[in-house]
């Protein structure tokens, strides 16, 4: 008998997990190992549409439209995120806080302080390859491995 066969003999129920969603190679660079993406390559620098971007990996809603900025930096920028989706953590090279999904833990890129480009005074640098835009009247899919804190 395998290991699974053998604990579903003794009667415990046996819960697949669900994975997080497929990602491309780049996508997986910029999520799980902290990349960046290039400046202006991303498909979501110019977006202008109504809506909200989740992220890529686990589908938890990160940031509103309404929050989105031209900061013509070279990757989308937002000057507030939706509340407790997104941690801060300072970056290992001692100059930048790190963003990522407060759900999953996948990178999104950093925020900046202090730039007076905005009333919050607030960047959030935000890599296009991880968030995907649902428009607004859209459904967005089910967030995958939902926190429970």
């Amino acid at each position: 008998l395998t290991s699974q066969e053998r604990t579903a003999a003794a009667g415990v129920m046996i819960v697949e997990e669900q994975a997080y969603n497929k990602l491309t190679a780049e996508e997986e660079y910029v999520t799980e190992q902290k990349g960046t993406e290039a400046p202006f390559s991303g498909e979501y620098t110019t977006q202008k549409d109504q809506g909200t971007y989740v992220c890529r990996r686990c589908n938890a809603a990160l940031y509103e439209s309404a929050d989105k900025f031209d900061s013509h930096c070279g990757w989308p920028s937002f000057d507030d995120e939706i509340p407790a989706a997104v941690d801060r953590h300072p970056d290992p090279d001692g100059h930048r806080i790190e963003i990522v999904c407060h759900n999953c833990e996948g990178h999104l890129g950093h925020v900046f302080l202090g730039e007076a480009m905005t009333d919050k005074d607030t960047r959030h640098c935000v890599n296009s390859l991880s968030m995907i835009f649902i428009p607004d009247g859209e459904s967005p899919p089910d967030v995958l491995h939902p926190r429970q804190d």
